[in-house]
Protein backbone atom coordinates (compact mmCIF):
# COMPACT_ATOMS: atom_id res chain seq x y z
CA UNK A 1 0.00 0.00 0.00
CA UNK A 2 1.29 3.45 -0.86
CA UNK A 3 0.11 7.00 -0.31
CA UNK A 4 0.40 9.92 -2.71
CA UNK A 5 2.12 12.55 -0.57
CA UNK A 6 1.79 16.13 -1.88
CA UNK A 7 4.68 18.56 -2.03
CA UNK A 8 2.85 21.39 -0.30
CA UNK A 9 0.48 21.63 2.67
CA UNK A 10 -1.44 24.15 4.76
CA UNK A 11 -0.11 24.77 8.25
CA UNK A 12 -0.61 27.24 11.06
CA UNK A 13 2.74 28.73 12.03
CA UNK A 14 3.85 30.91 14.92
CA UNK A 15 5.66 33.76 13.17
CA UNK A 16 6.15 36.08 16.15
CA UNK A 17 5.70 36.26 19.91
CA UNK A 18 2.32 37.36 21.16
CA UNK A 19 -1.38 36.57 21.40
CA UNK A 20 -2.46 33.81 18.98
CA UNK A 21 -4.53 36.28 16.98
CA UNK A 22 -1.31 38.14 16.13
CA UNK A 23 1.31 35.40 16.33
CA UNK A 24 -0.35 32.75 14.15
CA UNK A 25 -0.57 32.70 10.36
CA UNK A 26 -2.10 30.06 8.07
CA UNK A 27 0.54 29.46 5.42
CA UNK A 28 1.47 27.11 2.59
CA UNK A 29 4.68 25.26 3.40
CA UNK A 30 6.57 22.18 2.24
CA UNK A 31 5.52 18.73 3.39
CA UNK A 32 8.46 17.32 5.41
CA UNK A 33 9.32 14.31 3.25
CA UNK A 34 12.93 13.89 4.44
CA UNK A 35 12.70 11.74 7.54
CA UNK A 36 15.41 11.13 10.11
CA UNK A 37 16.20 7.83 11.78
CA UNK A 38 13.16 6.57 13.70
CA UNK A 39 10.80 9.23 12.28
CA UNK A 40 7.49 8.73 10.47
CA UNK A 41 5.27 11.03 8.44
CA UNK A 42 1.67 11.38 9.59
CA UNK A 43 -1.32 12.92 7.83
CA UNK A 44 -2.95 14.75 10.73
CA UNK A 45 -6.67 14.19 11.25
CA UNK A 46 -7.11 16.18 14.46
CA UNK A 47 -4.99 18.22 16.86
CA UNK A 48 -5.83 19.19 20.42
CA UNK A 49 -4.82 22.47 22.04
CA UNK A 50 -3.08 22.68 25.41
CA UNK A 51 -2.44 25.76 27.59
CA UNK A 52 1.29 25.32 27.06
CA UNK A 53 0.74 26.05 23.36
CA UNK A 54 -0.57 29.58 23.68
CA UNK A 55 1.71 30.32 26.65
CA UNK A 56 4.81 29.43 24.66
CA UNK A 57 3.79 31.60 21.73
CA UNK A 58 2.84 34.44 24.07
CA UNK A 59 5.90 34.51 26.32
CA UNK A 60 8.82 32.50 24.91
CA UNK A 61 11.47 34.74 23.28
CA UNK A 62 12.15 34.22 19.59
CA UNK A 63 15.78 33.19 20.12
CA UNK A 64 14.58 30.23 22.22
CA UNK A 65 11.44 29.34 20.25
CA UNK A 66 13.22 29.39 16.85
CA UNK A 67 10.18 30.76 15.05
CA UNK A 68 8.53 30.31 12.64
CA UNK A 69 7.28 26.91 13.78
CA UNK A 70 4.08 24.88 13.72
CA UNK A 71 2.48 24.91 17.19
CA UNK A 72 0.77 22.30 19.36
CA UNK A 73 1.64 18.82 20.50
CA UNK A 74 -1.30 16.37 20.60
CA UNK A 75 -2.53 14.70 17.44
CA UNK A 76 -4.29 11.78 15.80
CA UNK A 77 -3.67 10.82 12.22
CA UNK A 78 -2.74 8.29 9.55
CA UNK A 79 0.77 7.02 8.87
CA UNK A 80 1.63 7.87 5.26
CA UNK A 81 5.36 7.11 5.41
CA UNK A 82 6.43 4.58 8.06
CA UNK A 83 10.10 4.97 7.03
CA UNK A 84 12.14 2.52 9.13
CA UNK A 85 9.51 1.92 11.82
CA UNK A 86 7.21 -1.02 12.56
CA UNK A 87 4.18 0.94 11.34
CA UNK A 88 2.51 0.48 7.97
CA UNK A 89 0.97 2.96 5.55
CA UNK A 90 -2.63 3.50 6.63
CA UNK A 91 -2.14 2.79 10.33
CA UNK A 92 -4.30 5.16 12.37
CA UNK A 93 -2.32 6.49 15.32
CA UNK A 94 -2.40 9.00 18.15
CA UNK A 95 0.47 10.57 20.04
CA UNK A 96 2.30 13.79 20.69
CA UNK A 97 5.26 16.01 19.82
CA UNK A 98 7.04 17.08 23.05
CA UNK A 99 8.04 20.72 23.43
CA UNK A 100 11.76 20.09 22.92
CA UNK A 101 11.11 18.32 19.61
CA UNK A 102 8.60 20.98 18.57
CA UNK A 103 11.20 23.72 19.10
CA UNK A 104 14.15 21.85 17.60
CA UNK A 105 12.37 20.64 14.44
CA UNK A 106 9.64 23.25 13.97
CA UNK A 107 7.16 20.39 13.55
CA UNK A 108 3.81 20.62 15.36
CA UNK A 109 0.30 19.25 15.29
CA UNK A 110 -1.50 22.17 13.59
CA UNK A 111 -0.54 21.15 10.07
CA UNK A 112 -1.90 18.77 7.47
CA UNK A 113 1.25 16.63 7.69
CA UNK A 114 3.91 16.33 10.36
CA UNK A 115 6.96 14.23 11.06
CA UNK A 116 7.75 12.92 14.52
CA UNK A 117 9.51 10.01 16.23
CA UNK A 118 7.69 6.71 15.77
CA UNK A 119 8.07 6.01 19.51
CA UNK A 120 5.79 8.99 20.22
CA UNK A 121 2.69 7.42 18.68
CA UNK A 122 0.66 4.23 19.08
CA UNK A 123 -2.12 2.70 17.05
CA UNK A 124 -5.44 4.28 17.98
CA UNK A 125 -7.94 2.02 19.78
CA UNK A 126 -11.03 1.29 17.66
CA UNK A 127 -13.42 2.55 20.34
CA UNK A 128 -12.25 6.18 20.11
CA UNK A 129 -12.40 8.56 17.15
CA UNK A 130 -9.46 10.65 15.90
CA UNK A 131 -11.05 13.78 17.43
CA UNK A 132 -11.33 12.03 20.81
CA UNK A 133 -7.88 10.43 20.70
CA UNK A 134 -6.15 13.68 19.76
CA UNK A 135 -6.86 15.14 23.20
CA UNK A 136 -5.34 12.31 25.22
CA UNK A 137 -1.51 12.29 25.24
CA UNK A 138 -0.12 15.41 26.94
CA UNK A 139 -2.79 16.02 29.57
CA UNK A 140 -3.42 12.36 30.39
CA UNK A 141 0.30 11.59 30.58
CA UNK A 142 0.76 14.55 32.92
CA UNK A 143 -1.99 13.16 35.15
CA UNK A 144 -0.57 9.64 35.03
CA UNK A 145 2.99 10.68 35.85
CA UNK A 146 1.82 13.03 38.57
CA UNK A 147 -0.12 10.27 40.31
CA UNK A 148 2.29 7.38 39.76
CA UNK A 149 5.81 8.81 39.50
CA UNK A 150 5.52 11.85 41.77
CA UNK A 151 2.81 10.84 44.25
CA UNK A 152 3.29 7.05 44.24
CA UNK A 153 -0.47 6.70 44.61
CA UNK A 154 -1.59 3.23 45.69
CA UNK A 155 -4.84 1.31 45.76
CA UNK A 156 -6.99 2.22 48.75
CA UNK A 157 -5.46 5.66 49.25
CA UNK A 158 -7.35 8.96 49.04
CA UNK A 159 -6.42 11.74 46.63
CA UNK A 160 -7.69 15.31 46.49
CA UNK A 161 -7.64 16.67 42.92
CA UNK A 162 -7.78 20.44 42.68
CA UNK A 163 -9.29 21.34 39.31
CA UNK A 164 -11.35 18.25 38.53
CA UNK A 165 -12.90 19.89 35.47
CA UNK A 166 -9.54 20.85 33.90
CA UNK A 167 -8.07 18.68 31.16
CA UNK A 168 -5.35 17.28 33.44
CA UNK A 169 -7.73 17.07 36.39
CA UNK A 170 -10.44 15.05 34.66
CA UNK A 171 -7.86 12.52 33.43
CA UNK A 172 -6.43 12.38 36.95
CA UNK A 173 -9.90 11.45 38.24
CA UNK A 174 -10.24 8.60 35.75
CA UNK A 175 -6.72 7.31 36.36
CA UNK A 176 -6.96 7.49 40.16
CA UNK A 177 -10.28 5.62 40.11
CA UNK A 178 -8.77 2.99 37.78
CA UNK A 179 -5.97 2.57 40.33
CA UNK A 180 -8.49 1.88 43.09
CA UNK A 181 -8.17 5.18 44.95
CA UNK A 182 -10.84 7.30 46.61
CA UNK A 183 -11.15 10.64 44.83
CA UNK A 184 -12.24 14.02 46.16
CA UNK A 185 -12.19 16.78 43.55
CA UNK A 186 -12.77 20.52 43.44
CA UNK A 187 -14.20 22.75 40.73
CA UNK A 188 -16.61 25.64 40.47
CA UNK A 189 -20.23 24.95 41.33
CA UNK A 190 -21.32 25.27 37.69
CA UNK A 191 -19.15 22.22 36.89
CA UNK A 192 -20.32 20.07 39.79
CA UNK A 193 -22.53 17.77 37.70
CA UNK A 194 -19.76 17.34 35.14
CA UNK A 195 -17.13 16.45 37.75
CA UNK A 196 -19.47 14.08 39.58
CA UNK A 197 -20.16 12.34 36.26
CA UNK A 198 -16.46 11.44 36.11
CA UNK A 199 -16.93 9.21 39.14
CA UNK A 200 -15.57 11.26 42.03
CA UNK A 201 -16.51 10.18 45.54
CA UNK A 202 -16.84 13.72 46.91
CA UNK A 203 -17.01 17.20 45.40
CA UNK A 204 -15.87 20.58 46.75
CA UNK A 205 -16.98 23.91 45.27
CA UNK A 206 -13.95 26.18 45.54
CA UNK A 207 -16.02 29.31 44.84
CA UNK A 208 -17.90 29.10 48.14
CA UNK A 209 -14.89 29.50 50.43
CA UNK A 210 -11.12 29.23 49.89
CA UNK A 211 -10.14 25.58 49.63
CA UNK A 212 -7.68 25.63 52.50
CA UNK A 213 -10.35 27.12 54.79
CA UNK A 214 -12.93 24.51 53.75
CA UNK A 215 -10.51 21.62 54.21
CA UNK A 216 -9.16 22.96 57.50
CA UNK A 217 -12.69 23.34 58.87
CA UNK A 218 -13.82 20.01 57.42
CA UNK A 219 -10.70 17.81 57.55
CA UNK A 220 -11.05 14.41 55.89
CA UNK A 221 -10.85 11.33 58.06
CA UNK A 222 -8.42 9.87 57.36
CA UNK A 223 -6.43 12.72 55.86
CA UNK A 224 -5.58 12.78 52.17
CA UNK A 225 -2.60 10.71 51.06
CA UNK A 226 -2.11 12.87 47.98
CA UNK A 227 -3.09 16.35 46.90
CA UNK A 228 -2.81 16.74 43.13
CA UNK A 229 -3.02 20.38 42.08
CA UNK A 230 -4.01 20.10 38.41
CA UNK A 231 -4.52 23.87 38.21
CA UNK A 232 -0.98 24.92 39.13
CA UNK A 233 -1.98 27.38 41.84
CA UNK A 234 0.23 30.42 42.34
CA UNK A 235 -1.44 31.12 45.68
CA UNK A 236 0.44 28.86 48.13
CA UNK A 237 -2.37 28.69 50.72
CA UNK A 238 -3.53 25.16 49.83
CA UNK A 239 0.01 23.87 50.37
CA UNK A 240 0.95 26.08 53.35
CA UNK A 241 -2.03 24.81 55.39
CA UNK A 242 -1.84 21.23 54.14
CA UNK A 243 -0.73 19.73 57.48
CA UNK A 244 -4.38 20.06 58.54
CA UNK A 245 -5.67 17.76 55.80
CA UNK A 246 -2.67 15.98 54.19
CA UNK A 247 -1.44 12.93 56.10
CA UNK A 248 2.12 12.73 57.47
CA UNK A 249 4.19 11.32 54.64
CA UNK A 250 1.60 12.60 52.18
CA UNK A 251 2.63 14.37 48.98
CA UNK A 252 1.47 17.62 47.40
CA UNK A 253 1.94 17.37 43.63
CA UNK A 254 1.57 20.36 41.33
CA UNK A 255 1.55 20.79 37.57
CA UNK A 256 3.55 23.95 38.27
CA UNK A 257 2.62 27.42 39.53
CA UNK A 258 1.48 29.40 36.50
CA UNK A 259 1.43 33.12 37.27
CA UNK A 260 -0.72 35.60 35.41
CA UNK A 261 2.09 37.37 33.62
CA UNK A 262 -0.17 40.31 32.82
CA UNK A 263 -0.45 41.09 36.54
CA UNK A 264 3.25 41.14 37.27
CA UNK A 265 3.42 44.83 36.55
CA UNK A 266 0.89 45.33 39.33
CA UNK A 267 3.05 43.20 41.66
CA UNK A 268 0.29 40.77 42.74
CA UNK A 269 1.49 38.03 40.40
CA UNK A 270 5.09 38.50 41.53
CA UNK A 271 4.15 38.50 45.23
CA UNK A 272 2.16 35.30 44.93
CA UNK A 273 4.89 33.60 42.94
CA UNK A 274 7.59 34.56 45.46
CA UNK A 275 5.35 33.45 48.32
CA UNK A 276 4.88 30.09 46.65
CA UNK A 277 8.63 29.63 46.08
CA UNK A 278 9.38 30.53 49.71
CA UNK A 279 6.73 28.14 51.01
CA UNK A 280 8.23 25.31 48.98
CA UNK A 281 11.88 26.10 49.72
CA UNK A 282 11.75 26.95 53.45
CA UNK A 283 13.23 24.09 55.51
CA UNK A 284 10.93 22.40 57.99
CA UNK A 285 13.20 23.30 60.90
CA UNK A 286 12.73 26.96 59.98
CA UNK A 287 8.95 26.72 60.07
CA UNK A 288 8.49 25.28 56.61
CA UNK A 289 5.55 23.06 55.67
CA UNK A 290 6.01 19.54 57.01
CA UNK A 291 4.73 17.95 53.82
CA UNK A 292 6.51 17.16 50.55
CA UNK A 293 5.89 19.35 47.48
CA UNK A 294 6.66 17.86 44.09
CA UNK A 295 6.45 19.21 40.56
CA UNK A 296 5.27 17.00 37.71
CA UNK A 297 6.93 17.77 34.39
CA UNK A 298 5.62 15.50 31.67
CA UNK A 299 8.18 13.46 29.74
CA UNK A 300 7.62 10.92 27.00
CA UNK A 301 7.59 7.33 28.19
CA UNK A 302 6.46 4.63 25.82
CA UNK A 303 5.10 2.52 28.67
CA UNK A 304 2.95 5.40 29.89
CA UNK A 305 1.46 6.06 26.47
CA UNK A 306 0.80 2.32 26.16
CA UNK A 307 -0.93 2.34 29.55
CA UNK A 308 -3.17 5.19 28.44
CA UNK A 309 -4.02 3.32 25.24
CA UNK A 310 -4.98 0.25 27.27
CA UNK A 311 -7.15 2.31 29.63
CA UNK A 312 -8.84 3.85 26.60
CA UNK A 313 -9.47 0.46 25.02
CA UNK A 314 -10.91 -0.83 28.33
CA UNK A 315 -13.19 2.19 28.70
CA UNK A 316 -11.57 3.21 32.00
CA UNK A 317 -10.21 6.42 30.48
CA UNK A 318 -12.82 8.37 28.59
CA UNK A 319 -11.96 11.19 26.20
CA UNK A 320 -14.00 14.32 26.80
CA UNK A 321 -14.17 16.91 24.04
CA UNK A 322 -15.24 20.44 24.91
CA UNK A 323 -15.49 21.73 21.35
CA UNK A 324 -14.37 20.96 17.78
CA UNK A 325 -13.17 23.65 15.37
CA UNK A 326 -12.44 23.40 11.67
CA UNK A 327 -8.83 23.84 10.57
CA UNK A 328 -9.26 27.33 9.04
CA UNK A 329 -10.91 28.43 12.30
CA UNK A 330 -8.07 27.47 14.65
CA UNK A 331 -8.01 30.98 16.10
CA UNK A 332 -11.52 30.37 17.46
CA UNK A 333 -10.17 27.27 19.19
CA UNK A 334 -7.53 29.41 20.89
CA UNK A 335 -10.17 31.89 21.98
CA UNK A 336 -12.03 29.01 23.62
CA UNK A 337 -9.09 27.48 25.47
CA UNK A 338 -7.88 30.87 26.67
CA UNK A 339 -11.16 31.46 28.52
CA UNK A 340 -10.03 28.71 30.97
CA UNK A 341 -13.64 27.52 30.96
CA UNK A 342 -13.33 24.55 28.65
CA UNK A 343 -14.53 21.29 30.18
CA UNK A 344 -12.56 18.73 28.25
CA UNK A 345 -10.31 19.15 25.25
CA UNK A 346 -10.48 21.85 22.59
CA UNK A 347 -9.82 20.11 19.27
CA UNK A 348 -9.06 21.33 15.77
CA UNK A 349 -10.30 18.97 13.04
CA UNK A 350 -7.80 18.97 10.20
CA UNK A 351 -8.93 16.11 7.93
CA UNK A 352 -11.83 13.70 7.72
CA UNK A 353 -11.40 10.24 9.22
Amino acid sequence: MSYDIPDKQQAWRVVSRGHPSRALKLEEIDVPKKLGKGEILVKVQAAALNPVGWKLMSYLPNFIARRPLVPEHDLAGIVVDPHDSDFHVGDEVFGWIPTNINISTGQGALSQYTRLPAINVLRRPDNVTPVEAAGIPLAAMTALQGLTDAAKLREGQTVFINGGSSSVGLFAVYIAKAMGAKVVASASGRNEDFVRSLGVDEFVDYTQVPLYQHLTSNPPAPKFDVIFDAVGLVDPSLYKHSESYLAPGGVYVSTGPTPDFTSWGGSSGMRNMLSTVLAIARPRWLGGVKRSWKLVTVTHKEKDLARLRDLLAEGKLKPIVDSVHEFPNALQAYERIMTSRATGKVVVKIADS
